[in-house]
């Protein structure tokens, strides 16, 4: 059964959506300049201002009233004049994302959580290269940075992090990866992981309800200070801290926050998992 929102209501909803999105594109994305740490949320997740702006009720939440989602794909009104997400024209165009993102989501839930690869993706990315990544100073300088990486034993289970690592970086990792075994891999303990919440919430489009998709972002943003932070590259520059992952007190630093940003994700993921299960079982019912 749907929620049915008044004007009053929905509108509200929207206008501090918008405001929220305005608020964190102002703080975050600077088109026309670099940002080392944030353009990573606006370039390799190619979501425009357009998008975040857009505010959804989500699935199971329909809108009394003149409002300009009837005129927005994958929305319709129906016979008592509300507006709501149309399932089937949505499943028919996305359906097959959607399920293997709900396959991904679930099963990330359900692997083995690891909290001991410290970051160390970023420095297995410019191991042995002289063309990084960013255009910023490596901390430790080029043999500083090798020598951290061939220290230690690189345990990334990311394919997304780990298809940057240089050539010679990758017979480094603990196993090799894959775009087919991700599912199997991804874990939610990996900040990479948690930063992606915010691009699965982003595909979901008209099932996610707008604050699930912000709060994502809010997410991701405070995943990539770490993933920066804790990088080779030196971002003080710009503001930020250093997480000396090569010492020990850096170490201990990085699974700290790495724990916390994994608890913060646990309520997101599930909630992305429940609204494509809600959407499955309003299509079975139908």
């Amino acid at each position: 059964m749907s929620t049915v929102l008044a004007p009053k209501e929905w509108q509200e909803l929207l206008a501090a959506h918008e405001a929220r999105a305005d608020d964190r594109m102002a703080r975050f994305r600077h088109p026309g300049s670099y940002h080392p740490v944030y353009d990573f949320l606006f370039q390799y997740y190619p979501v425009r201002p357009s998008h975040l702006r857009a505010w959804h009720p989500g699935i199971g939440t329909r809108l009394a009233g003149d409002t300009p989602h009837a005129e927005w794909r994958d929305y319709h009104r129906d016979y008592d004049g509300t507006v709501g997400l149309d399932l089937e024209a949505f499943w028919a165009r996305r359906g097959d994302s959607v399920e293997y993102i709900h396959r991904l989501l679930a099963q990330s839930a359900r692997n083995p959580v690891n909290f001991d690869c410290f970051g160390l993706h970023e420095w297995a990315m410019v191991y042995h290269t002289n063309t990084p990544r960013h255009d910023l100073p490596l901390r430790l300088g080029a043999d500083g940075t090798n020598a951290v990486v061939e220290s230690h034993r690189l345990k990334c289970s990311h394919y997304d992090a780990f298809r940057f690592f240089t050539p010679p970086a990758r017979p480094l990792n603990i196993r090799p990866l894959n775009r087919q075994q991700q599912p199997n891999n991804d874990q939610a303990g990996c900040v990479h992981v948690t930063m992606d919440l915010y691009k699965w919430a982003w595909k979901l489009g008209p099932l996610v309800p707008g604050e699930v998709f912000l709060d994502a972002l809010d997410l991701a943003v405070d995943a990539r200070v770490l993933d920066m932070e804790a990088s080779p590259y030196d971002c003080r520059a710009w503001g930020f801290g250093v997480v000396a992952i090569e010492t020990p007190e850096g170490k201990a630093e990085y699974v700290n926050r790495q724990r916390a940003l994994a608890q913060r994700a646990e309520p997101i993921r599930q909630r992305l998992v429940g609204l494509i299960e809600q959407a499955q079982a309003t299509r079975l019912g139908s």
